[in-house]
This record gives C-alpha cells, structure tokens and sequence, in this order.
C-alpha cells in the first residue's frame, strides 16, 4: 500500500514540473504555418492568455485524496473483510453485498469520462434532444426486471455467456465472450485516454501521468479487493462524480446571475428541443433515434453486459436487483439532467465567444476543463475536485472491466475453452492474476491508441455495434424456442460483418468529410482574441465537402445497436428453420424468459387433443418469475 502512495504522489509532482512548458506551449501556439499577422496574435495573446489558472498544490491534494481512498477501500477488503478464497468470493463478492451500494456502482460503471465531458459539450454545441435518453433509463427497467433478470438469477451463472452454452452451443459462448473481450480492452482504453488528453490541453496535467495514476489505482484495489472493493469504491467515487458535477452547476448558475438566464440563453438560440419527430434514420438526434434506439443500446448494457450481470449477482435476491435497477435509473437521468444543466451553463459563458472557433481550444470535449480552470480556478482545489470527478469515472469503468474480463477468463476460456480444472481453493488467486493482466494489458494498448488517433471514435461506436450482437445472441435464446445453434451463430456472424460495415463505413466517411454534423448557433463577434490559425483551419474543414457519404453510411450511431439485435434475431430465426427448429421439448424451461413460459403453459392447457406444439411443451413447461 505504501508503495503504491509513493508511486502516484511522485507522479503528481512529476506533472507540477510539466505545467510551465506547457504554458509556453498553449499561451504562444505555432502561427506560422499561414501568412497573417503572428506578432499581433502572439502579443494578444499575452496579454489576455486562454488559461486564467492552472492546477495548484490544493488540487493536486485533493485529487490525491481521492485516490488514496480509492486505495484504502481496496486495503481494506483485501485485508480484513472476509477472506476471499474461491472465484465466486472474489467475482461476486460472496452474492452477500448490499442493495443501494449494488445500485450506485451499477451506475457509476456506466457513466465514463467521456460522457461527462462529452454530454455537456453535447448540449452547447446540439442542443437537448439527446437528453431524451433519460427516458431509455426508465423503459429499460422493466424489460430487464422481468424478460432477461428471472433467467440470470435461476441459472446464477458466473459468465453471463456459459447461457448460451447451455441454449446453443460452446461456439456461441466463445464468440459472444471473445466480442467482450475485445470490445472491453479496447473500450477501457481510450475510455481513459480521450479524457486524460482533453484534461491535458487545459489543466496542464500531463497525460501520461493521469492515465498512469488511473491505471496504478485501478489496478490495486481491484485486483486486492475483488467485487467487493470494486462496487465499494464505485460507491464512495460516485459521491465524488456527482458533488463535482453538482459544485460546477451551482456555482457556474450563481455566476451568470442565476438558473433563469442560463435557461433562457439556451432556450432564445434554439438549443432546447426534445420531440423532433423526424423519422428520418440518418439523422443523427431526433426523438425515435434518442428514445427506441437509445432503449436498444441500455438493454445491452443491462441485459447482455457481463459486468452488470456479474453485479445483479452479488445480491441474494431478484428483489434487491431490481430495487437496485430502479435506483441506478434514477440515477444516471440525474447525472445526464445534470450534465445538460453544465451544458447550458457552459453556453451561458461562452455565448458571445465559442472557444473552438475562436482557436482557444481544439476539441469539445476541452469546453468543460477550459470552464473550471478560467471561472473557478482560482478557488485552490475546486480545479482538483473536478479532476477527481472524472478520474473516479475513469476508476469505475476499468474496475467493472478488469473485474468482468477475469471472470469470462476463468469461466469461458480457461474451463470452458481449454478444459483446465481450478480448483475452487485457488479460483480468487487465478481471478486476481488475470485482473491484473487486463489491466496492464489496457495500460499498454493506450499508447497504441494514442498512435492511432483515428481510433477514438471506432472504439467508442464499437460498443453499440458488438453490443446489439450480443442482445439479439441472448434474445434469441430466451424468447424464441425454437431456435436452433446454427441459426443463432449464423444470425450473430452476419450482422456482426453487417454493422461493423456501416459504422466503419461512417467513420472513414467523417474522416473525408463527407458526413457533417448540424449545430447550433455559436459567435465569435465579442472575442478579445482570434487565433487566426486555428479559426481558419476549423472553418476549412467544415467547408471541405469531398461528395456525399453513403445513405447507410449516414445512419444514426444510436440505431447500430438495434440493428445488430434484430438483424440477429431475424436471421437466426430463418436460419433455423432451414435447418430444422430446436424442439422446446428438449430446452430445460430455466432457459426461458418468464413470458415465453407462461405462454406455452397457456398453449398446453388449451391443447390437450395433442397438437405437436402442446405435446412437446407437456413434459417440461413450469413457470417461475
């Protein structure tokens, strides 16, 4: 533990030492690559610098605070918690931890750095149409409480994908756990890096450090502590992410003279809009994409996700999980309502000179750091608090997957894929090496990342393609069955190639600039100074048309997940009967969603003459919600 104090609190001082290169860097960028006026530019510069603070030793010890608990918590469950000595121990905390702590890192683990920065960019640069994902948060409840969750509580099994097992075959399983595997190492990844990279241009804390730091941290009291550690410290980071976000609202509305004038900036601009009814499918926001293919995407997250299944099963009772479903809903709509809140405080400020345009900074996702450092930085760690904020984000969503991808490793790779027996003594020491090993191996793949800058948003869309595959895998198996193994793998292979297409096929379009995004109005007209330069690169690139992409290609990312579900179940349904149904005789009825049960239960009471359907479905049906 010590050791590990040592190591981040050097790493911390070794970014003080980066802030004054830095400032040389950002407060005099490099003009001359376009004849105008460089010395003009340089002189305003000067004199009325992008930053008006940077980091300070208060906010370095108040992020440094943050992470010493983090530390703490993962000491204590490895240390006097109850000794974790079989996998299930160090998986699924014992299945003997508590409703609401359950409940705050299941939504902690959805929240990432990136969303926080992201959603309030989201909401100053495309208005609040997006916010209407709040209500995906509600329709996914119920779906889950009472289609998927009956099935994972009675089978209790540690890989979630050891069910398509046992409903298809072990080829489904490994390709189902392999996509997660993949999807979550790459996902982790830059879900550290890309916000590290924003904090960087702005706060001048350096990337490598802050990535590092997350990593170190990360890496110890999750692979100390096991599922226990992970879901306490989601907890206590959660309190930090949400007294961060709270703090920037409150004091930002208190500053513009209060919520009503931030509220109406917002709404005199056209930025509040949440029922554009457009049913067009390429257009990127409207309420059918936010609200049907929102739902899409959280059933996933909910349903097929081995890290949410793996924390609904560290409660005793279906009843805890779904109280802890319904307090996690509520609070993702409260994070994302405050998200937007910071957004309309971000345009609020930035109304009359948008940074971007203006060539202050180079992304969106800089808009909220360049906020805190300029309008309360000078308040000693405030700036620190909100760096904790994000980097506890950052903690819960490589804690839930180093936690996740151990558990499919031991599961699906090591007994199912090559048969080697761990014993149950041994299954938290084989679980703890293998955490660590994926979170090195995420650590190391961030520097890949950073050499393929291309990959960013790949990887992001890359979970919403993978993620519909899975639901319609899982779909296919507890709602129809008839399905058969060959038409489950031929479902998921061809509208996994299917999906893959139209999103890779998107991002390279983006990338020609054949794809552009509709935004609300910004101004630039009350500037103290225009960075030339950048100004006139931005505006080049939003002009430089090179054709229209694709129809498919210009598909709504929101709509990838729905795809690859229904594209799934479609296929797989025709698929098998080609090649013959599965007899539901033969399924064991645990396999089932409670619907589908009750419906052949209803089918064999009104068919006693001896239809096929009744006949096989006699011997086996039960229900059991």
């Amino acid at each position: 533990m010590g050791q590990v104090v040592v190591i981040f609190l050097s790493l911390l001082v070794m970014s003080c030492s980066t802030n004054q290169q830095y400032q040389d860097i950002f407060l005099k960028p490099r003009l001359s690559t376009i004849n105008m006026n460089v010395e003009a530019e340089l002189t305003c510069l000067d004199n009325h610098p992008t930053l008006a603070n940077y980091f300070s030793w208060a906010d370095y010890v108040v992020l440094g605070a943050m992470l010493i608990i983090s530390c703490l918590i993962g000491t204590f469950y490895a240390c006097f918690s109850k000794k974790q000595q079989t996998s299930e121990d160090f998986l699924l905390g014992g299945s003997d931890m508590g409703t609401f702590p359950m409940a705050m890192s299941l939504a902690a683990s959805f929240i990432t750095a990136i969303e926080l920065l992201g959603n309030p960019a989201e909401m100053y640069e495309y208005g609040t149409q997006f916010w209407m994902i709040c209500l995906a948060f509600v329709l996914v409840v119920p779906i889950t409480s009472q289609l998927y969750l009956p099935v994972y509580m009675k089978l209790r099994l540690t890989s979630s994908y050891e069910y398509l097992n046992l409903r298809f075959n072990r080829h489904c399983r490994l390709l189902a756990s392999g996509l997660y595997m993949l999807q979550m190492i790459l996902y982790t990844s830059v879900a550290v890096y890309a916000p590290a990279l924003a904090l960087s241009h702005v706060t001048g804390l350096n990337t490598y450090v802050a990535v590092t730091l997350v990593y170190v941290v990360c890496i110890f009291y999750a692979s100390q502590g096991g599922m226990k550690a992970v879901i306490m410290t989601d907890t206590f980071q959660a309190a930090v992410l949400v007294g961060s976000l709270l703090l920037i609202v409150i004091w930002g509305a208190v500053k513009s003279g209060g919520m009503p004038i931030v509220w109406n900036d917002s709404r005199n601009t056209g930025r509040f809009e949440f029922f554009n009814m457009d049913a067009n499918p390429t257009v990127r926001h409207t309420f059918w994409s936010v609200v049907v293919g929102g739902t899409f995407y959280w059933t996933t997250m909910f349903c097929s996700n081995q890290a949410s299944v793996q924390k609904y099963l560290s409660v005793e009772s279906i009843s805890q999980v779904r109280k802890a479903l319904w307090v996690s809903s509520v609070g993702l709509i409260l994070i994302y309502t405050i998200n937007f809140l910071t957004g309309m405080v971000l345009y609020n400020a930035y109304k009359d000179c948008d940074p971007v345009r203006a060539g202050q900074i180079t992304d969106q996702d800089q808009l909220l750091p360049l906020y805190v450092m300029n309008f309360m930085g000078n308040a000693k760690g405030v700036p620190g608090f909100f760096v904790a904020g994000i980097f506890a984000a950052s903690l819960g969503t490589v804690a839930s997957a180093m936690n996740s991808l151990a558990a499919i490793t031991c599961e699906d790779v090591l007994q199912g894929l090559l048969k080697i027996d761990v014993p149950a003594s041994k299954g938290a020491v084989y679980a703890k090496w293998i955490s660590i090993f994926f979170g090195m191996l995420s650590f190391a793949l961030v520097f890949v990342v950073e050499r393929l800058g291309s990959i960013l948003q790949v990887a992001l869309s890359f979970n919403g393609m993978v993620g519909g595959v899975t639901l319609g895998l899982f779909s296919l198996g507890m709602f129809v069955p008839w399905a058969n193994a060959k038409g489950a793998m031929s479902g998921a292979i061809v509208s996994l190639i299917f999906v893959l297409w139209v999103g890779l096929g998107a991002q390279i379009s983006v990338l020609r600039g054949q794809i552009h995004l509709d935004s609300k109005p910004t101004s630039i007209d009350n500037c103290l100074c225009l960075n030339e330069t950048i100004a006139t690169i931005v505006l080049s690139a939003q002009s430089d048309e090179q054709g229209e992409a694709w129809f498919i290609y210009k598909i709504s990312y929101l709509w990838y997940s729905a795809i690859g579900c229904v594209g799934t179940m479609f296929i797989g349904i025709l698929v098998s009967y080609a090649t013959n149904f599965q007899n539901p005789a033969e399924l064991d009825p645990d396999l089932l969603s409670p619907p589908v049960r009750r419906f052949f239960s209803s089918t064999k009471t009104k068919s006693q003459s001896g239809h096929a359907l009744g006949d096989s479905c006699l011997s086996f049906l039960r229900i059991d919600d």
